[in-house]
Formats: C-alpha cells, structure tokens, sequence
C-alpha cells in the first residue's frame, strides 16, 4: 500500500513539474522580426518580445540583398521555419532570397540565392521545403531545399502561376504540406498545386474566388483555407486536388481594404488587417471552417486614421497578435483575449517607409 501511495505521488508531482514548464514555456519571450525592404541594402529588423508582449529593438540584420522602398502588396516576405530556428526573407529589389540562423540576440545569414524568377514577394515553408512567389513578368512559383544553412534551388520545380491568373498576393502551404495555395488579385482567383513526395509542385488548377480581389490567406488547425478579399470580406474554403470549394462566402467586414489575414494559433479565429479603415477585424472559425464576425461593426481593434496596417503574425505561444502599421512606421502589439478580443499592449516605431512583411516566434 505504501509503495502504491508513493507511486501516486510520484506521478503527481511529475504531472505537476510537466505543467510549470508547459505554463514557463508559455510564457517565455520570443522575437518579431520585419523588412527594411530598402533598395540601398535590404535587413531584417529584429524585436525581442518580452513575456508581456512588449517588443524593444535588437538590430538590423542585411540580407545580402536589395528591396524595393515601397509596399509589396504581399502576405509573406519574411517566414520562419516549423521549428522558429531559421528565417527566410525575399529580396524584391535583387530577384533573391536570404536564409538566417535565428540566435538568441538576433539573426547569423548563411545564404543569399537567385528566387528563380523575378521581384520575388511571398515565402512559405514546411519541413525542408521552401517556394517562393515571384510576381514579376508572367509570375511564378520555385522550390528549394532548406539546408542547415544553405539553399538549393530543386530541379524541375519552378510552375507558372494559373492561366488567367494575374496579380499574385501569397503563396502558403497547407497545413500537410501536400498543397500550395496562391491568391491572385487582378483576377480573383486561387491557384492550388499538389505537392509530390519529391517536392515538385503539380501545374496549378484555378479557382474562382467567391470574394473579389483575394489576397492575404491563412489556414485553420482542420486545413481550411481563409481568405482576405481587399474588396471588403473574408472567405473560407476546403481544399482539394480539384481545386477550392467554398464553405463561407463573402463575409462582410464593414470595413475598408481587408488585405491581410492570419489565424489564431488555436484555429478558433481570424483577422483581417484592413488597410482602408485602420481596423482590425476578427472572425470566429467554427469546425467546418465558417467565418462569423466577432464584432458586428468589424472593428475588434481600432489602430487610428491613417495607420493604414497591413502584414500580421502571432506569437508562437499563441498569446499576442502583431501588425506591421505601415502609415506610423511602426509595429503594433494586442493581447488576444479567451474569447478572440484584442488589447493593445504596446506599438514600436522607428521602422523605414516600405517596410515589408512580418514573422512571430
């Protein structure tokens, strides 16, 4: 009996140790990194994220290559890896990409490569497997390896983008990586291509958008996809080897210019940035992938007249949203609340005009 007794104990004070350092992890720091994006010498710009989600400067890091100085139109341009252990930016201005080392202080770049096309705008990883988007000219998606600190363009993997597409916004994995998603603009369509056991992207299948001019994207915890339509919505979709089907239609936001969306890590919610308002609006995801608006105006968070945000990301640990608020060249923090609330915690300045792209970890 005194064995069982003790065995019981043991076990309580394991659950118990598991539970401090789950709540530790929770709550530890992390970092949100951005782009200068600027044609002199392209750099990311570091953040280090305190507990609370306040944010202090670590430095500018250059990525070897060049930007452009004004907005990309894009959700994307700097991604971290599946394990927040490397970075990858575009460099739109040099047709290039660049690979970090994320340290404890700031970034180690290892490698700076050709895109594989032109004015490359988006990135997205799984595992080893990286494509970015390039926009320019007829526009394209190419693949590479992602090595411990290199990458290699993969043989045979650059597709066009969809015919009839134009305009491209975001390329995204899903969650499986087994397929990529690109939103295109100009057309509002949605290209999908499956991904081989290789890594070699399939040519694309094109599906029209039930939202016009689709743009910033994200996927919920199920898979589904759910879009941003500049036009003033946001949409959902299953996806499939045959293309996007709908499952929510255009979800009004009531608010201007609804470019850029992300999920919450736990995939019960949205937001869209939208960048005519200076809002940010906030959707609940239900099981099946449909969208609702937490807030009948559209508003859960106001940034001001002429904040104009754009890009976004969440932390790591699930707790904080941020967006990169392009008319203050600054970046804004907000609390996400239980329920999908948001509360401003802290805004950040001192970023240069043109700034491009936000990664969380």
């Amino acid at each position: 009996m005194r064995t069982l007794v003790l065995g019981f104990a043991l076990l309580a004070t394991l659950v118990l140790a598991a539970a401090a350092t789950a709540s530790s992890s929770d709550n530890s720091p992390g970092a949100v990194y951005t782009l200068t994006n600027s044609p002199a010498g392209n750099a990311v710009a570091v953040f280090g994220r305190a507990a609370d989600g306040t944010l202090a400067p670590q430095g500018q890091f250059p990525t070897g290559g060049a930007g452009t100085g004004a907005g990309l139109g894009s959700q994307g341009a700097v991604v971290l890896s599946n394990d927040n252990r490397q970075l990858l930016a575009v460099n739109a201005g040099s047709n290039s990409i660049s690979l970090f080392t994320v340290r404890p202080n700031g970034l180690e770049l290892d490698a700076t490569v050709a895109s594989g096309g032109t004015t490359p705008i988006s990135l997205t990883v799984h595992d080893s497997l990286l494509y970015v988007l390039n926009a320019g000219g007829a526009g394209n998606i190419s693949g590479f390896t992602v090595g411990a600190n290199s990458l290699t363009p993969i043989a045979g993997s650059t597709r066009a983008l969809g015919t009839g597409s134009s305009g491209p916004a975001e390329v995204a994995f899903s969650p499986d990586g087994g397929t990529l998603v690109v939103a295109e603009k100009n057309s509002s369509t949605i290209d999908t291509y499956v991904v081989g056991a290789d890594g070699i992207a399939s040519a694309p299948t094109v599906s029209a958008s039930v939202g016009a001019t689709p743009f910033g994207f994200d996927f919920d915890n199920r898979g589904h996809l759910l879009v941003s339509n500049a036009s003033g919505s946001a949409s959902s979709y299953s996806i499939s080897a045959a293309g996007a089907s709908v499952i929510s239609g255009a979800v009004l936001t009531h608010q201007g210019a609804p470019c850029w969306l992300i999920a919450a890590k736990n995939g019960r919610y949205a937001y869209t940035a939208n960048a005519g308002a200076g809002t940010i609006s906030g959707f609940s995801v239900g099981q099946d992938g449909s969208l609702a608006l937490l807030d009948p105006s559209g508003a859960t968070a106001n940034l001001g007249a002429g904040s104009h945000p754009l890009d976004e990301a969440v932390s790591s640990n699930g707790h904080f949203l941020y967006n990169l608020t392009d008319g203050a060249h600054s970046i804004s923090a907000f609390r996400i609340a239980e329920d999908g609330g948001l509360s401003p915690v802290d805004s950040i300045g001192g970023l240069p005009a043109g700034a491009s792209g936000i990664a969380a970890d």
